[in-house]
């Protein structure tokens, strides 16, 4: 199967199955020096781990990380580094009534067709818990880009049809509401919406925004490997995600070009724009702005109403979904977004060292 790496030179690998004995990730590139342990691996892993609050699965899985390779008295070595977060909770007997029917909004259907049989055990590689190994590896990047002066704030936009006022924003409480809203009074109000679904066996969708400060310009290509497009591609790998925004996103194609042209001015001496419509990027390339991102997340698949279907024989029937899943994937996916945002920039940074012959010569003092 191939199709579980990503990057060029900061590059990871993820491995495991839902319901198999445990699941990881091996980074290789990572430079040598990084001061790393395992507890700042895990505090990146709680934010995603299910059971820790009403809106999420009571699957209970304390998702605690071992660092097996490529570390030494504390320090990265250069060498991979291998990662693995155990399986503890599996209840593959929950899925037994469907192991021949698919899953409406589920990938069982392709992965048959693909490859001539699939995990019916929560959908093995298919499953959201393969993203512990992407937030163990951007848990790992996100500290690279903290020494290099860059952040980022991840959040929850909204969930259904209800958004944040962003005069309201507040970061703190991203991580103190059980929305990830960083707005207090849409995260009761969602709460509520998210009731009502439940209470009808059904599930809610929202947004995710990312915002980045502190990346510097030129990273990027102008064509097959613009900054964007790379971005959209690690968003889009994602299972739950069906669209990518940045700047504007959509929303330019209902601006005027008078509107949505971002204007250049000086300040303290150096070029900046005086709007970020753009989002961060010109032609592929970072442009030294802040960098917004949005990912739209669909409602959960897996709902507890009766639902039409097909079995292998080609008969169709009607389901009814066991086990123990999230009404809304949105809050648990907040991490997943900003570590796939961290492992893009990272790589695109130390990509863009060998863009111009004068760093070459810099970092070999010549």
């Amino acid at each position: 199967m191939a199709g579980s790496t990503l990057g060029t030179i900061f590059k990871i690998t993820t491995w495991g199955e839902s319901h198999g004995p445990a699941l990881g990730v091996v980074i290789d590139g990572c430079p040598s020096g990084l001061s790393l342990d395992e507890s700042q691996i895990q505090q990146f892993l709680n934010r995603r781990k299910p059971g820790q609050t009403a809106i999420a699965t009571p699957r209970k899985e304390d998702d605690c990380v071992k660092i097996l390779s490529g570390i030494f008295e504390g320090k990265t070595t250069g060498a991979p580094i291998s990662m693995m977060v155990e399986n503890t909770s599996q209840r593959s007997h929950d899925y037994s009534q469907i192991s021949s029917c698919y899953r409406p909004g589920h990938a069982d259907f392709t992965f048959d067709e693909k490859y001539g049989f699939r995990d019916y055990r929560g959908g093995g590689r298919s499953s959201g818990r393969e993203t512990i190994g992407r937030v163990a590896a951007g848990a790992v990047a996100s500290l690279i880009l903290g020494q290099l002066g860059i952040t980022l704030t991840t959040y929850t936009r909204s969930i259904g049809p209800i958004t944040i006022d962003p005069l309201r924003f507040d970061p703190s409480c991203i991580l103190s509401t059980p929305t990830a809203m960083p707005d207090p009074i849409a995260s009761k109000e969602a709460e509520e919406y998210l009731k009502e679904a439940m209470a009808s066996f059904d599930s809610v969708g929202g947004t995710i925004e990312c915002q980045v400060h502190g990346l510097p310009s030129g990273l990027g290509d102008p064509v097959f490997e613009k900054l964007d497009a790379n971005l959209a591609k690690a968003f889009l790998s994602v299972g739950a995600v069906k669209a990518f925004e940045i700047g504007e996103g959509c929303n330019a194609s209902q601006l005027k070009g008078s509107e949505n042209n971002d204007g250049f001015c000086i300040q303290e001496g150096k070029i900046t724009k005086r709007t970020n419509h753009s989002g961060g990027t010109l032609g592929g390339i970072s442009d030294g702005s802040p960098l917004l991102l949005r990912a739209h997340v669909k409602p959960t698949p897996s709902i507890f109403s009766e639902q039409q279907t097909v079995n292998a024989n080609k008969e169709e029937v009607s389901i009814k979904i066991k086990g123990r899943h999230d009404p809304i994937i949105v809050p648990r996916a907040v991490v997943v977004v900003e570590a796939m945002t961290a492992l893009t920039l990272l790589d695109a940074l130390l990509l863009n060292m060998t863009a111009k012959l004068d760093s070459v010569r810099t970092f070999y003092g010549k």
